[in-house]
């Protein structure tokens, strides 16, 4: 379920395989991510849900967090192994 905060990987474009977090829902089809861009190279943008795949872990954020708030819950969360590359 596509909710703020969920973490999710990218499977369609330039940045296929990467992972990055949920900001905001857009509508029904598209949502607002980002890595942050300094911790796993994915910009903010707009992205449809059906080239997301989405994970099980979710950090704490409020709708339309920005860069440095979504990187403090990341790394509160203990999640900045897992975006910066681990498993």
């Amino acid at each position: 379920m596509a909710e703020v905060g969920r973490i999710c990987v990218k499977t369609k474009g330039r940045e296929r395989g990467k992972k990055c977090v949920i900001v905001d829902i857009i509508d029904e089809h598209f949502v607002l991510i980002t890595g942050p861009k300094q911790l796993t190279g994915v910009r903010r943008r707009r992205a449809n849900l059906k080239h997301l795949s989405l994970m099980e872990m979710k950090a704490n954020l409020h709708r339309g967090a920005s860069d440095e708030e979504v990187l403090k819950a990341i790394e509160e969360a203990g999640l900045k192994e897992v975006l910066s590359g681990g498993s």
